[in-house]
């Protein structure tokens, strides 16, 4: 039996709820890597431990848990008794034949009852180690740390460890919906909110059939991408082109973006209310675009009355598009596509909208109808990883210690 070594990190400091955040995290784990053979999940102290068979698929067991927040890193490792000599055998095994310019050795004690104490199990294995390879001590920059924990009844011995997301498990920090575009911006606003425990569910406007489909495409795409990280989602399409085809007949071309956001804001704010989430979430970030000023923003958000969550707010378009790459979306945003902002778009929109001339704009709009007519007309469809029929492209594999 081969196991997975998992370490979790800000969740180990939340007292009496504790508990409730690991069993969260465990939950997840054992969702995340269903259909790859784990045969048991348990959290020993400090810890959570998955147990495999063998012949399990490690490449798609590491990239599966790369994506699950609340994990802060983890080792594909070997289980050993609790026992000096047989640690010391398992580790001069597995690095048996590597190249190493110099190393390390890591030991914790999770059961202080064991006879060794730390600097001894790393004395001692570091020594056995070195007479095998000849390789040097370095304590402050190791080329290779090997890293043994010793738990009441065994140990684990790894070579590496792969980082995770971090973060909180999702389903401890409530419900929220994420008006989803196919740029790069508002997928990382919502992999943030799934990385602090939320559950994000999706709202995407489109303007087809005046455009092509090709925007609904890549939010499908990107609502996969990030149901990777949260394992359920839901995915509402809304038509937005007979909004905007009333807005344009019938508010100033300066105002139009504004008013668009607004209404947009509006349809996701009942949508909210109907799945139960409790904020919304969008990509703004300052200065972005027209409609980003802060100016802008305010008298956008005024629309709305659920709390708005913007978490790119301060954020540059590099720190964002770093983002994208890491979790996988940028690829699919930067492809061309026909998107609702672009149809009806005024050549000089104002960026400093007042409030006072929005809503006086806005009256000549049957607003109410028109959030409903829109969501009467959407269409949900519901994601969920991992998938029966889809595969995973494999992460690269992490060092690990054969378990033969």
């Amino acid at each position: 039996m081969a196991s997975v070594v998992i370490h979790y990190g800000e969740l180990a400091l939340k007292g009496s709820n504790r508990s409730w955040f690991l069993q969260t995290l465990m939950s997840n784990i054992r969702t995340s890597l269903s259909g790859l053979g784990a045969s048991k999940v348990s959290s020993p102290v400090g810890r959570i431990v998955a147990e495999f068979e063998p012949e399990s698929n490690w490449l798609e067991i590491a990239a599966r848990l790369r994506c699950v927040p609340g994990i802060s890193n983890f080792a594909l490792a070997r289980r050993v008794p609790a026992d000096l000599n047989a640690l010391a055998d398992a580790v001069v095994e597995g690095v048996a034949g590597k190249d190493s310019k110099s190393f390390r050795v890591v030991a914790r004690r999770a059961d202080k009852r064991f006879p060794h104490p730390s600097p001894e199990i790393e004395r001692e294995i570091g020594r056995r180690v070195q007479a095998l390879t000849g390789w040097p001590v370095d304590l402050a920059a190791p080329d290779f740390v090997i890293r043994v924990q010793v738990m009441t009844n065994d140990a684990y011995v790894f070579l590496d460890w792969v980082p995770g997301s971090g973060g909180l498990p999702v389903g401890t920090g409530g419900k929220v919906l994420t008006l989803l575009s196919g740029g790069i911006d508002s997928p990382v606003a919502a992999w943030r909110l799934i990385r602090r425990g939320c559950r994000s569910h999706f709202v995407h406007f489109h303007s087809y059939p005046v455009l092509s489909n090709a925007s609904q495409e890549k939010a499908r795409e990107l609502a996969r991408v990030l149901t990777r990280f949260e394992m359920s989602s839901r995915l509402h399409l809304v038509a937005f082109a007979p909004i905007q085809q009333q807005v344009v007949v019938s508010t100033p071309p300066p105002l139009r973006i504004v008013i668009y956001r607004r209404m947009m804001l509006r349809i996701a704010e009942e949508l909210a209310r109907r799945v139960g989430a409790h904020a919304l979430v969008t990509g703004d970030a300052v200065g972005q675009v027209a409609s980003q000023t802060v100016d802008n923003m305010v008298v956008v958000g005024r629309a709305a009355t659920l709390p708005m969550l913007r978490p790119l707010i301060g954020m540059d378009k590099e720190e964002i598009t770093r983002d994208a790459e890491r979790i996988g979306t940028y690829a699919i945003s930067i492809r061309p596509d026909e998107d609702c902002c672009t149809l009806f778009t005024p050549r000089n929109p104002a960026t400093r909208a007042s409030l006072a001339s929005v809503e006086r704009a806005e009256r000549s709009l049957d607003v109410a109808g028109l959030v409903a007519q829109a969501i009467d007309t959407m269409v949900v469809e519901r994601f969920r990883f991992p998938p029966v029929d889809a595969t995973m492209t494999p992460a690269p594999a992490p060092a690990s210690i054969s378990s033969s």
